[in-house]
């Protein structure tokens, strides 16, 4: 039986995946990712249900748009079958069993899909635009705020270290706001310290430094590995402020959901 439930499980996670790469595409450019239909982003003819099946219609239409034969990029595939993965993945690592399925059981793996599609949408996005969307800030926000709620009220958790959290998203916010008024446009690095207080919330203060740990020296690499490039290229001048164009976003995501399933694992297997 719970090999069944995994499957389901592995379905909703590639749907989600499905969702993630819309969302990724329409968000930047103010397009509506709940109501508009889905189209080809090359022809822009309407896309049909057989066109819209996670994983299977990427295979059965050999990568290819059935109206203008345009390529798909292959990220499509990757990222539906990644969130299929991981929403596996993390839900055994989470105990969620057919013998398991409680009420607080479902409420948190339920969280948990809500914060993966923070993190994949919020990375996508990034990575494609180097952006932290505000509105994707906002429903992480949210879901925070929701997931404190519930925190406090079902699993009668202290509020005292959650007051912390709150009190940050609040002072980024407003200086996010003077930020916007003043210069027209909103901070990228308001956008990574909120993503972190949202890492923050839902994965632990000990999973958010690691995170912010292995970040640090995954962007150290990238630069490293820049500079022996244009060493090897022989690259008299550099372009200037190399590092403000790393997707900090991004990187913080995969750290992130790394560390989770190490954590969880843990717990799992040693503790």
């Amino acid at each position: 039986m719970d090999i069944l439930l995994y499957i389901i499980i592995f379905i909703m996670g590639t749907v989600f995946g499905s969702f993630f790469t819309l969302a990724v595409y329409r968000l930047p450019k103010k397009q509506d990712i709940t109501h508009t239909h889905s189209y080809c982003p090359n022809c822009s003819h309407k896309l049909g249900f057989l066109d819209l099946i996670p994983v299977f219609s990427y295979i059965f239409l050999l990568g290819r748009c059935r109206y203008c034969k345009e390529k798909i990029r292959p990220r499509y595939l990757v990222i539906e079958l990644l969130s299929g993965f991981i929403f596996v993945i993390v839900a055994y690592l989470m105990n969620i069993s057919v013998q398991n399925l409680k009420l607080t059981v479902l409420a948190e793996g339920a969280f948990m899909a809500l914060y993966l599609c923070f993190i994949f949408i919020m990375a996508g996005i990034d990575k494609e635009n180097r952006k932290i969307e505000k509105s994707i800030s906002m429903y992480g926000i949210l879901i925070s705020m929701a997931y404190i709620i519930y925190l406090c009220v079902i699993e009668k958790d202290s509020i005292y270290r959650y007051i912390i959290y709150l009190i940050f998203y609040i002072l980024i916010l407003i200086l996010d706001t003077v930020t916007l008024k003043r210069y027209a446009k909103n901070s990228y690095v308001h956008g990574v310290i909120l993503t972190v207080i949202t890492m923050a919330v839902f994965t632990g203060e000990y999973v958010t430094i690691n995170t912010i740990i292995m970040t640090a020296i995954a962007v150290a690499v990238n630069l490293l590995l820049h500079k022996i490039q244009n060493i090897r290229k022989k690259v008299r001048r550099e372009p200037k402020n190399y590092g403000a164009n790393i997707q900090y976003g991004f990187y913080l995501a995969i750290s992130n959901i790394l560390n989770l399933i190490f954590v969880l694992a843990w717990y799992k297997f040693f503790v």
